[in-house]
């Protein structure tokens, strides 16, 4: 993709003003080699889902401290992941995030799909989630519209 000049001016747009966010790995840490976590991404998307990030920021420490790996997540009581969830609303993604941890845990063996159909097969995902999963978490490229 940075092989178009305007995706190349966009890309390095980004790279000057990325908003700093829990689940983001910064531009200059891209360039070092940190991978972002599929995990982090997935969550991230399904509590930003008619949720804004000022919402959700402090939502998705409360997850990630709690659950760190998909595993953790897959493991937990429901009681216990509804009661953390408490405040953000739509309370199907919390249902939705507990089923899909658990099936990536149970069918995936913890590691998530790399490809936009495949994630597509997981629970309480859809093509938006999909895309920017597979773009976000692998850097694939897939079509992204908010």
């Amino acid at each position: 993709m940075r092989d178009y000049p305007k995706s190349q001016d966009l890309l390095d747009w980004y790279d000057r003003h990325a908003r700093v966010m829990p689940w983001r790995v910064a531009p200059i840490d891209r360039a070092k080699g940190m991978e972002p976590d599929p995990y982090r991404i997935w969550m991230s998307e399904i509590m930003l889902q008619q949720t804004t990030v000022a919402a959700v920021k402090a939502y998705f420490v409360k997850f990630t401290t709690l659950w760190p790996t998909v595993q953790d997540l897959a493991a937990a009581e429901d009681a216990d992941v509804m009661a953390a969830w408490a405040g953000l609303g739509y309370y199907a993604r919390a249902r939705n995030l507990l089923k899909c941890a658990r099936f990536v845990t149970l069918h995936h063996n913890g590691v998530f799909p790399r490809s936009h159909e495949q994630l597509l097969k997981l629970p309480g995902v859809g093509p938006y989630t999909a895309a920017a999963v597979s773009s976000i978490a692998f850097d694939l490229p897939e079509t992204v519209v908010d």
